[in-house]
Formats: C-alpha cells, structure tokens, sequence
C-alpha cells in the first residue's frame, strides 16, 4: 500500500467523520461503519473525495467492490492497486 494513498484515505474519512477522529488516530483494520459510526451517504462522500484526492475514477469500481471496503486498509489497497495500473 503507496503511503500517499493511505495518508488521503486517512484524511478524506477523518473528514466526513461526526466526531471528527484525528486521520493518525484512525485504525486501519476497524470496520469503518461499526467503530466509527460511518454511514451508507458519508461512505459515498469519503470514497468520492479519497477517489478524487488520489485521481482514481470511482467508476472503476463495481458497487459489490464498495460493499466489500469495509476498512481503510481495504480501501487504501483497492486505490493502490489501480494508482499502480495508471501510473
């Protein structure tokens, strides 16, 4: 996993977050919805902002792919392996 893209995934759900947690205290492998209370319309709004800050088209995934990102890591992964496509 390419530390940009960790360090955008951090920050773009640190943002959509109520209560806000501070992106370096985020736990990768925690389920996003269940530790931070994350839900189906803020989920929408991190992806697009993590797709946008990393310039990966969300069209590249398929809904059953967004469905399985479940934690940061799964998304930082999933954005790594197609930055690495396009690069």
């Amino acid at each position: 996993m390419r530390p940009d893209i960790e360090s955008a995934a951090r920050e773009s759900l640190s943002a959509v977050l109520d209560p806000e947690v501070a992106p370096d205290a985020l736990d990768l492998d925690a389920d996003m919805a269940g530790t931070y209370g994350l839900t189906s319309l803020n989920k929408v709004l991190f992806l697009t902002e993590v797709c946008e800050a990393t310039d990966v088209d969300l069209a590249n995934f398929t809904e059953h792919d967004l469905a399985e990102m479940r934690t940061l890591r799964s998304v930082a992964e999933s954005l790594s392996r197609l930055t690495k496509k396009v690069a």
